[in-house]
């Protein structure tokens, strides 16, 4: 199967990333003034602070292939972090949470199943990054574990969380297995992004990402 243009898959890219942050502008602003949200809870929710870290890698990857730059391996990791972060917002909210919660239905279904889907086609299709090591398995975990780390304080010093089943009255033991249980789920999209790291030719990617 030939390869999309190079061309064609960075302004793909940048388009998406772009059009990510349009959608999570537009939710926020939507949300602030219907519920008075702020901007740190806004992005304390998982599924608005993945999908803007990951709009921003997917804005990088695109215009480092633009400027026809070799993609540095940290933005290709932190593109495999994404996807793998991404395959969980997927998974947990279409088969654990659903529901809409306060953002259209449309909003939902954009940052659930459109992005997530999206990244995990583009990371397995395309197939134009360099080579990932599986030493580099570990980067996966700073991210999710600092969010949770963050939210359980807050949970105890302010009593917000964005979840349900983080809530501080369910009982240590209960948040305790919950956040393992999500790490472990974690880990199995972090293996599944990590066992197709490599183009099918073996050999090194070109710079489009």
């Amino acid at each position: 199967m030939n390869r999309p243009p190079r061309t064609a898959v960075a302004v793909a890219r940048v388009s998406v990333g772009l059009v990510v942050l349009g959608v999570l502008t537009y939710t926020f602003g939507l949300l602030s003034s219907t519920h008075r949200i702020s901007l740190v809870d806004y992005f304390g929710f998982f599924t608005n602070l993945t999908s803007l870290l990951t709009a921003l890698v997917l804005v990088a990857t695109g215009a480092t292939a633009l400027l026809r730059r070799s993609t540095p391996l940290a933005l290709t990791l932190a593109r495999a972090v994404a996807t793998a972060c991404m395959i969980l917002v997927a998974v947990i909210y279409n088969l654990l949470v659903p529901g809409t919660g306060a953002a259209p239905p449309w909003v939902s279904a954009v940052l659930h199943v459109v992005l997530p889907a999206l990244m995990l086609v583009d990371w397995i299709v395309i197939r134009d990054h360099p080579g990932i090591r599986w030493r580099h398995f570990w980067l996966l975990l700073p991210y999710p574990v600092v969010w949770l780390v963050v939210v359980l304080i807050r949970g105890v010093t302010d009593g917000w969380v964005p979840y349900g089943f983080l809530l501080p009255e369910r009982g240590w033991p209960s948040i305790l297995l919950t956040s393992l249980g999500l790490l472990l789920a974690l880990a199995g999209a972090g293996a599944l992004v990590w066992a197709v790291r490599r183009s099918p030719s073996g050999h090194r990617s070109d710079p489009a990402g």
